[in-house]
């Protein structure tokens, strides 16, 4: 009994371990994303002593578009990636043979002391799962604000009107900016966690599974069938 309690320790251990290193990387990503949403901005690159730059040069544009593309890439990806898809399809399993044990005695289910182990490791890792999902969704928010080129277009329409003589020069960096912010909107697709929902094979699994695990269970409790 020891020797498996040791063991068991152990294996939490380094599992929590890699789920908290994962974690670190998406804090890591999300503080890249932030400063860069700052470099266009005198006041914020101030404040936080980053480069600042405006968008008022097709040169300035290009390096713009390639830091956001080297930042969305940098740190480790798929080793975060096989972590995260390792956390999701633990939880699914678990959730599934909880699910199980409900259909099989709602009543008897809290009785047992490995039910109760179960439920605890499927709430910790629906809060790191959730974390994550947090984290991801503002990251890419950071990365997808249109509103900076939307800001710079502006300017360079207020800029037009002082400087009549650049005009032609301003009118091609205006449509550059219009390129990008279509080029952005095309290929920023809301926030997935990597390796998950765009897996077919765990988004088929999740949807026929567990639904349909949590549609029986649902029916149990309330007495008539329930179609999740």
């Amino acid at each position: 009994s020891a020797i498996s309690f040791l063991e068991r320790l152990c294996l939490t251990w380094m599992f929590f371990f890699m789920m908290c290193v994962a974690e670190r990387t998406y804090k890591q990503r999300f503080l890249f994303a932030k400063l860069f949403s700052h470099i266009t901005s005198a006041r914020k690159a101030r404040k936080y002593e980053i480069p600042h730059f405006r968008l008022k040069k097709v040169e300035n544009i290009k390096i713009w578009l390639s830091l956001r593309s080297y930042l969305k890439r940098r740190g480790p990806q798929r080793s975060v990636d096989v972590v995260v898809s390792s956390v999701f399809l633990l939880a699914l399993s678990i959730a599934f043979i909880c699910c199980a044990q409900v259909l099989k005695g709602h009543k008897t289910f809290l009785n047992a002391a490995y039910n109760w182990e179960f439920l605890i490791w499927e709430a910790a890792l629906l809060l790191f799962l959730l974390r994550l999902a947090s984290l991801g969704s503002e990251t890419n928010k950071k990365y997808s604000n249109i509103s900076i080129l939307l800001t710079e277009q502006i300017n360079l329409y207020l800029k037009m009107e002082k400087k009549p003589n650049k005009k032609e020069q301003l009118s091609i960096v205006n449509n550059v900016l219009k390129l990008s912010t279509k080029l952005l909107k095309e290929l920023d697709t809301p926030f997935r966690l990597y390796g998950l929902t765009m897996n077919p094979l765990i988004y088929n699994i999740t949807r026929v599974v567990i639904l349909s695990a949590v549609s029986g269970v649902i029916s149990d409790l309330l007495g008539f069938n329930i179609r999740v």
